[in-house]
């Protein structure tokens, strides 16, 4: 197979959001990242190995200060780490005793699945969230957009778990944290003040909804109460769509409305939107430079062929699109791993991808697609490129995606977070 050409570099983001602070305060836990050489590599699986010199965190096309530290990659091929743009850590029973599941067909269903899996468990939210969150560092997930359940049965349990788990391993990864209403906002009376209390108190990057019409029943209502609170508060919108046709479209252009008349553009994102993959030819494309034009972007967690987003097409009109891994052994679901390499994997699969340039565009939306979403730099390993890197052993980015080999290294701005699968440093 060819080697993989490398990307052309983005431009860097004007502005800092919330994630981009925290990398700002990885930084400053440990003080600046040493000057590191880290030998032999192959950038997106170039033939000819290379020595990447990371100062401050930032690889540069200077050369090494006296006593750099070098790190021999032996060839390995360097990519940039990933960004989980939707995951549900609270949710998890990642690493506890097995939980059997029990029969579920609808939300009502699946959400009164968390709740008794929630009571099962006995290890607290945040140690539960910062074990799956530690083990996406190891795979290499450098970034995650994290869902956490907001609804009187929990209180803010599970927003107050979640950071406590970002406090722990902000030295290795940025998280942004949704209040999400996943009862309903409306149906399920002291949701909507608990989420202004999460959004005011500023624990919280964003405001969630759901189905506000499938599900809450109360289209506008839900919307109204989701955008005021972003509105009034001045954080950002996650809302999950899985309503499809019709019903789902009217809800997502009510989103585009909403967006423009509050100009949050390039603050709300739209996740799973069931309805776009249905759409072809001139409704697509309508539908997509409507998205475009409210600066909306849209995530994906690639669940089938029939309702994985059409990234390419949206990406042509302008939509950003990132990809996440939903929910991981939780009472939806027993599978996930919180492994965004993986995801591509998937994404790959359900896209039927067969050509090199369709293995490395799953990849691209993982890593790329992601932290743009997420308004982080690209780490894309050209000069002035954040040092975020993960290491593997292979030929090239297209069958590394295909065999999904170990992680032998992540680097996180500079600095080695985990080795063969085990968090380091901290």
């Amino acid at each position: 197979m060819p080697a993989s050409p490398r990307p052309e570099p983005s431009p860097r983001p004007e502005s800092a959001g919330p994630a981009a602070l925290s990398s700002a305060r990885a930084t400053s836990r440990s003080g600046p990242a040493p000057a590191t050489v880290f030998r032999n590599v192959r950038p997106y699986g170039a033939r000819r190995p290379v020595d990447l010199t990371v100062v401050d965190g930032v690889v540069t096309a200077e050369p090494a200060p006296h006593g750099a530290e070098v790190v021999d990659c032996g060839g390995g091929i360097a990519l940039p780490t990933l960004v989980d743009a939707h995951i549900h850590p609270d949710k998890t029973a990642w690493g506890e005793p097995w939980a059997s599941r029990k029969p579920a067909s609808s939300l009502a269903e699946y959400t009164a699945e968390d709740v008794r899996l929630y009571r099962a468990l006995k290890t607290p939210v945040g140690e539960r969230a910062e074990r799956l969150m530690g083990h996406a560092v190891t795979r290499g997930t450098r970034a995650m957009r994290a869902h956490v359940d907001v609804a009187p049965v929990y209180g803010l349990e599970g927003v107050e778990g979640v950071g406590s788990a970002r406090e722990a391993l902000r030295h290795a990864l940025d998280v942004e944290i949704v209040a999400f209403p996943q009862h309903g906002v409306v149906r399920t009376p002291g949701t909507r003040e608990l989420l202004e209390e999460a959004a005011r108190s500023g624990a919280v990057d964003r405001v969630g909804g759901i189905d506000p019409a499938g599900f809450d029943g109360a289209l506008d209502e839900q919307l109204d109460i989701v955008f005021g609170i972003a509105d009034r508060h001045g954080v950002g919108v996650d809302i999950h769509l899985h309503e499809r046709a019709a019903t789902g479209l009217a809800s997502l252009r009510a989103v585009i409305d909403r967006t423009r008349a509050l100009s949050l553009q390039g603050r709300v994102t739209v996740s799973h939107v069931f309805c776009v993959p249905g759409l072809t030819g001139r409704d697509l494309d309508e539908l997509a430079s409507a998205l475009a034009g409210a600066g909306i972007s849209l995530t994906t967690v690639a669940p089938s062929s029939d309702l994985v987003l059409p990234v390419d097409r949206l990406r042509e009109h302008g939509v950003e699109v990132g990809l996440g891994s939903d929910g991981v052994r939780d009472g939806w679901s027993p599978f996930g791993d919180a492994d965004m390499l993986h995801r591509s994997h998937l994404l790959a699969r359900v896209r039927d991808a067969r050509l090199d340039e369709e293995l490395e565009a799953a990849f691209r939306t993982g890593a790329d697609g992601g932290a743009r979403l997420m308004g982080l730099p690209e780490a894309d390993l050209e000069p002035g490129s954040p040092a975020d890197f993960l290491l593997v052993r292979g030929e090239c980015l297209p069958q590394v995606v295909v065999d999904l080999p170990p992680r032998e290294l992540v680097v996180r701005g500079g600095r080695i977070v985990a080795r063969d699968g085990a968090l380091v440093g901290g």
